[in-house]
């Protein structure tokens, strides 16, 4: 099976609650670098193992969870560079479901 065509990119992922990732995809596409850039955890990055399937062709849905518990799912449409994105975490109050939408930019 051929790459990913996301693999070894990197895009700067802009979600419409003003947070700004710089998202590195390991050349094998099988992992992810992230960068926070702006937003309220600015500085925190992590690589994070993916889980992939390619829905039609350029559109992509990752998944992973994160140290912290957090559960990230993007849909990633490179065609249109645009990501619908839903992610899990806790609180105190219990656990938090969020869906947003972002923009790419090949970086």
């Amino acid at each position: 099976m051929s790459e990913p065509t996301y693999a070894g990119k990197t895009f700067v992922f802009r979600v419409d609650n003003g947070v700004v990732f710089r998202n590195t995809y390991a050349a094998d596409g099988t992992t992810l670098h992230y960068e926070t850039t702006e937003g309220p955890t600015k500085g925190s990055e992590e690589t994070v193992t993916l889980h992939t399937a390619e829905v039609a062709p350029g559109l992509f849905m990752l998944a992973w969870v994160e140290k912290s518990g957090m559960t990230v799912t993007h849909l990633m449409n490179l065609d249109a560079l645009t990501v619908h994105a839903f992610w899990t975490y806790e609180t105190g109050d219990g656990r938090i479901a969020e869906l947003h939408t972002g923009t790419l930019e090949p970086a």
